[in-house]
């Protein structure tokens, strides 16, 4: 069935008469003058091929087509009035859906209270959390899969730009039995011998780098037994006895009976996290979600 051309001036004068059921008090409703409204009300009649009113002496009633044209008229105004109303409403940022990405390790750091600002400033906006760690943030960013990301260590890349949210130090991972734990603070030499449980390189390779970086000006090459993709896995695995870790300071709120962390000297080494987003997206869902990160974390 093809889609009838219609002025929705013609529906909306429609659907006031049949509620008025009189010109004059129709058209004083409408803000228009007598004469418009009934010519009006003709076209859209000619429209149809038949009176939608019977016209009387005290007004009008509505004929049979009129009675079933009346719910139609009624529901496209009411759904181009919520059609409008929702364009409205993302075109301003304060309503649609916002993809965002996040290393799991955020979960107990940035990401909930970022997401708790945005939300409340922004409660009609569908928030869709992706966990995925820094390189398949990058990955999805690029494909549009994801429109923002709290990324560690994010890496230069010209089609993305970035805001530094976090800086932090590292903190060695001990089992709870290891003899360092006697020590308020490790000396990285000291872990010389130990094999170590770290992220691999392909998922994080700036933090990654950055670990065996601190190892190397230490003196020695880490030994990697054990790999795992999230740091609260590299916690479990420390606590199970496979090894030791370096890893950010953050990790200290993964809470296991098995794991003691220790500051690390030297203690000049620091990592960061950082939002990331496509370069030059007009979106105001991101603006405003930058602007939210802003107000919790002073970025600039």
């Amino acid at each position: 069935m093809d889609r009838p051309e219609l002025a929705l001036h013609q529906l909306h004068a429609f659907a006031v008469l049949a509620e008025e059921l009189h010109f004059g008090r129709a058209a004083a409703r409408l803000g228009i003058a007598q004469p418009p409204l009934s010519q009006q009300i003709r076209r859209l009649e000619e429209r149809v091929g038949h009176p939608l009113f019977a016209r009387g002496p005290r007004g009008v009633s509505l004929t049979p087509a009129g009675r079933e044209l009346l719910p139609a008229a009624r529901r496209a105004l009411d759904e181009l009035a919520a059609g409008l109303d929702a364009a409205r409403r993302i075109g301003s940022g304060t309503a649609g859906r916002l993809r965002v990405g996040f290393a799991a390790s955020l979960a107990l750091t940035v990401l909930p209270a970022l997401l708790r600002s945005y939300r409340e400033r922004y409660p009609q906006v569908d928030l869709e959390i992706r966990e995925m760690t820094t390189a398949p943030q990058v990955v999805a960013l690029h494909e549009g899969a994801i429109d923002v990301g709290l990324l560690r260590e994010p890496p230069a890349d010209p089609d993305l730009d970035t805001r530094v949210i976090l800086s932090e130090g590292f903190v060695a991972v001990l089992p709870s039995g290891h003899p360092l734990t006697a020590q308020r603070a490790v000396r990285i030499e000291q872990l010389a011998k130990e094999p170590f449980v770290l992220l691999p390189r392909a998922i994080g390779p700036t933090v990654h780098d950055r670990i065996v970086g601190l190892c190397r000006a230490a003196g020695f090459e880490p030994v990697i037994a054990q790999r795992a993709v999230e740091w609260q896995t590299v916690a479990a695995l420390v606590e199970a006895g496979l090894g030791v870790s370096l890893a950010p300071a953050s990790i200290r709120r993964i809470r296991l009976g098995g794991v003691a962390y220790r500051r690390v000297e030297p203690d000049t080494a620091r990592t960061t996290v950082a939002i990331g987003w496509r370069r030059d997206d007009p979106n105001p869902l991101l603006l405003h979600f930058l602007e939210v990160a802003h107000d919790c974390f002073g970025t600039g």
